[in-house]
């Protein structure tokens, strides 16, 4: 799902060829440009495993972590498909540059997790891509392990988890994704909703999108994280008058024409509303209640392809990586990180962002989101008719 065209994704990849060219080899102490394709020296060797059988990740040089990839040969991960925020391009250069397979099983946030957790040390997922929701649960649960990147110390505080056992990588916008054939007045707000007739789809409250979702109608209608209870009006409301769309807020869900107003991020509805063509689509940021919000990194304490799961997280916060989550609609998180000029005019406009809340409590937002999830089964499912 590349958001390049031809001639800029060619002048890109001219300009980090020449960036990988002259970038410096070594361990985890900063940097920006991309890590090189071949390392210098290598006649360190890596540790060996701990007791557990984890590695010590963060002990090892750059050059050791791509060296163990290549030998790995290949990275397996769970809820990062290619159209989530263009991790189809971050896996297209990680393949082509490191020579790695690549294998992808799409789930929520709650299911990459409880995979790890049932695989246990006969894990066989490297990495996931989980709901900022979810990093208290992989760091409780001991389901990761760390590892720090080489631009660590460009990433605020709240978006890395001790060790580096989870790194916020990008952020999103709640969303509304409106089918405009379908729809002959378009939302601006969560006001507008409740006051039409849309039937509007979230997806699973066991995900991450959908969580926000919740927290955000929260917001819009008076409440916050410790008073969830005006997006529990809002939501029975809407299930008691039939409107709440049960399917997935899945890419295929709305090119088949079965939902018509969606809540999504940014990094799915800004792609979406240009590459679906069967429809005529339009993203709107909700003016009265938005999130900006993000997804985290985590790496599977069991992977059996450490390594190249830590080389991919390494590619994901380079300037490479951190241009295809801006040019998917994405936030970068890495304050040190400018978009390029020519690309300027094709990332989402933070002005238009202004009002949204920023979560960085993560313990805070995974309270609420628990709670949202425990109501809404108890609450709201019961009302819903599929």
């Amino acid at each position: 799902m590349k958001k390049f065209r031809t001639a800029k994704f060619l002048a890109l990849a001219l300009t980090l060829a020449m960036l990988l060219a002259v970038a410096g080899c070594g361990g985890n102490n900063g940097g920006s440009s991309a890590p090189p394709a071949s390392g210098g020296d290598n006649s360190t060797s890596a540790p060996p495993p701990a007791d557990d059988g984890a590695l010590d990740l963060n002990s090892l040089t750059l050059d050791q972590i791509i060296e163990g990839a290549k030998a790995e040969g290949q990275v397996v991960s769970v809820g990062m498909p290619d159209e989530w925020a263009d991790w189809g391009s971050l896996w297209k250069s990680v393949t082509s540059t490191y020579g790695l397979t690549h294998n992808d099983t799409d789930m929520s946030s709650s299911e990459e997790l409880q995979m790890f957790a049932t695989e246990g040390k006969a894990g066989t997922k490297d990495m996931g891509d989980v709901g900022y929701s979810f990093v208290g649960q992989a760091v409780s649960e001991d389901l990761v392990q760390g590892y720090k990147t080489s631009y660590w110390d460009a990433v605020p505080d709240w978006a890395k988890g001790e060790d580096g056992k989870w790194m916020v990588a990008y952020t999103g916008v709640t969303t509304f994704l409106v089918n405009t054939d379908q729809v002959s007045k378009i939302p601006t707000s969560w006001q507008d909703i409740r006051d039409g007739d849309y039937k509007v789809a979230l997806g699973p409250l066991s995900g991450g999108n959908a969580q926000g979702a919740f927290i955000a109608s929260t917001y819009a209608f008076g409440g916050d994280m410790d008073n969830i209870q005006p997006g529990i009006d809002f939501w029975t409301e809407m299930a008691e008058k039939g409107r709440i769309n049960t399917l997935d807020i899945t890419k295929a869900n709305f090119e088949s024409g079965e939902i018509a107003v969606g809540v999504v991020w940014s990094f799915q509805g800004t792609p979406y509303s240009k590459e679906i063509t069967q429809y005529k689509m339009s993203a709107v940021v909700p003016s009265d209640g938005a999130l900006q919000n993000g997804y985290a990194s985590v790496i599977n304490k069991y992977a059996p392809h450490p390594h190249a799961a830590a080389l991919t997280r390494e590619v994901m916060f380079s300037d490479e990586g951190q241009t295809y989550l801006a040019l998917a609609g994405a936030i970068p998180t890495r304050e040190d990180f400018k978009i390029a000029a020519e690309y300027a005019d094709q990332v989402i406009d933070m002005s238009g962002v202004a009002k949204a809340v920023v979560i960085t409590d993560a313990d805070a937002y995974s309270a609420a989101c628990e709670t949202a999830k425990t109501r809404w089964e108890e609450e709201i499912a019961p009302l819903l008719v599929q």
